[in-house]
């Protein structure tokens, strides 16, 4: 079972209340005040704290505290990743995933050849896409599980059908070869460290196939077990069953490759019989086979029969003579990378970031080997040239899930400030989760004064505490902008790291709503000092 869906369903069983509500107290009257009170608290007694709020009016810090020191980030990584993308591909760059054709159309409408589907690097070949353009989105994404994620109306497999339709359209009754499947642009196979997905440059429907769990009719049942979408050569065995309550554990997918080529996917678990529905992304093991399956069984369902099973393309040059205009039979273009860059930062969505270096390496850098590392060492270029100190950042993935990923609260914020005078802002402030709106940040402090005001990227890092047996919260993050009701502007970046989860709380009850809490009181409360000396703040 992946760590952040563990996480999810640990943050279900414990049925703690969103809204953080705790022991009714005298409301702080600065900032600091309001700080001090949630670093008092006894979770937070061997945990250490790194704030800054930096003026975006003045380009001057109004307040830090351990300023230099680095942090585990989580997902506030994803604000240099996307950021990198926007500025490096363009806020208007859009994936173009064609399929070309190796041989002639017969006067009959038999392909004598086979289909190519090369692969563009899009993030979202799935039913995200909407009739106005834009890219929908669940605020508890499919691929983290549990009981509060939910899929995106419509059909999963919208753009692959979509791309059958048109080869169809252009006179193909019939493949006398295969669907081949191109994914040369970067390597494929590298699972990304937060759910496990396999990074790939194909990514239909997030490279996993969702499972949708309800409890059974009785007692003892196995689950009811709605497979979305449907694949042949995935086989699931049903060994969960019902039990008495709400509660839900799950021991995740495990995967036997059989000897004609299937795979038998053990599903072993329970769930209570008062439970709502569950949801659970498995990832697939190649999202290559995965997508030139689908694509044939498109073709099928429009009676276009196709002779061979799929096969996957590594080398580019195998299938160059043919990627040419004249040979192309259908292609899909993408949505704005504005789109892309709200899906990834609004979910906090972990293989998207996690393909994006391997993306700017590919497209911008023209790399052909090592690519993410290109992709790293154009952001380093970019930001060298901004003028920021890089000794205070350290970044190995781009989702933020690499052990080796710290930032300083004065290096994120001065990135944030960066990015505030970019052409790109708007867009990159309208992909940022919202204070108790949407995204990663729906049910943080949603009553708060700072709800609504508050545009900020999540981070949630995690390891388990074998000596104690439970886990422990290794880093928990959030950072983005904020306007004061007298309209003062500030970058914020909020950091706790080393906290014992010693109860069943959920984490964001535990440290999200502590972060939310200091992030309503940058917004609305006055910043009375512009430091404080200890971690403790006494």
């Amino acid at each position: 079972m992946n760590r952040l869906l563990c996480l999810a369903l640990a943050g279900v069983l414990a049925g703690a209340p969103a809204s953080g509500a705790v022991a009714e107290r005298a409301a702080p009257k600065t900032f600091t005040e309001a700080l001090r009170a949630v670093m008092a608290r006894p979770e937070f007694k061997h945990a250490s704290f790194g704030v800054e709020i930096y003026s975006l009016d003045t380009q001057a810090p109004v307040f830090a505290l351990n300023p230099d020191a680095l942090f585990t980030p989580g997902s506030t990584t994803k604000l240099l990743t996307e950021g990198t993308a926007l500025k490096l591909l363009g806020a208007d760059y859009r994936f173009h995933t064609p399929v070309y054709r190796t041989g002639e159309i017969g006067p009959d409408g038999v392909l004598n050849g086979d289909l190519v589907l090369v692969a563009s690097g899009d993030p979202n070949l799935s039913n995200r896409e909407q009739a106005d353009g834009t890219l929908a989105f669940a605020d508890e994404d499919h691929t983290y599980g549990g009981v509060e994620s939910r899929l995106i109306p419509g059909d999963p497999l919208a753009v692959i059908r979509g791309l059958a339709k048109q080869i169809a359209a252009a006179g193909v009754k019939r493949v006398a070869g295969r669907v081949l499947v191109d994914v040369s642009l970067f390597p494929e196979g590298e699972r990304e460290l937060g759910t496990g997905v396999v990074i790939s440059p194909i990514a239909v429907n997030d490279n996993v196939v969702d499972l949708t769990f309800r409890p059974g009719p009785t007692l003892g049942a196995p689950l009811d077990i709605t497979v979305s979408p449907q694949v042949p050569y995935l086989r699931f065995e049903n060994r969960t069953r019902t039990v008495a309550g709400t509660k839900l554990t799950f021991e995740g997918g495990e995967t036997v490759d059989n000897p004609d080529g299937s795979q038998t996917v053990t599903l072993d678990g329970s769930m209570g019989q008062a439970s709502g529905p569950a949801i659970y992304g498995y990832p697939v093991s190649s999202p290559s086979r995965y997508a030139g399956t689908v694509l044939t069984l498109a073709l099928k369902d429009l009676g276009v029969a196709v002779a061979g099973a799929p096969a996957t393309v590594k080398d580019g040059a195998a299938t160059a003579a043919w990627r040419q205009p004249r040979y192309r039979v259908a292609e899909h273009v993408s949505a704005p990378l504005t789109e892309e860059v709200k899906v990834t930062l609004k979910v906090s969505h972990n293989l998207h970031a996690s393909m994006t270096p391997f993306i700017v390496g590919a497209l911008v850098g023209k790399a052909a080997k090592a690519i993410d590392a290109k992709g790293f060492a154009l952001e380093n270029a970019m930001l060298t040239k901004a003028g920021l100190d890089l000794t205070g950042a350290s970044q190995s993935d781009g989702a933020g899930g690499a052990s080796a990923a710290f930032y300083s609260p004065d290096f994120m914020v001065r990135y944030l400030a960066f990015m505030a005078a970019q052409p790109e802002f708007a867009a990159f402030k309208r992909a940022l989760p919202i204070l108790g709106r949407d995204g990663t940040l729906v049910n943080i402090q949603r009553d708060a004064p700072g709800a609504g005001h508050v545009f900020a990227k999540t981070g949630t890092y995690t390891g388990m505490d074998l000596l104690n047996a439970r886990p422990m919260l290794i880093g928990k993050g959030l950072a983005g902008y904020t306007t004061t009701p007298s309209g003062k502007r500030y970058a914020i970046a909020l950091y706790v790291n080393h906290v014992e989860l010693r109860d069943e709380r959920p984490l964001t009850e535990l440290a999200g709503q502590a972060l939310g809490e200091i992030a309503s009181a940058a917004y609305a409360l006055p910043i009375d000092r512009p430091t404080l000396e200890t971690a403790s703040g006494r």
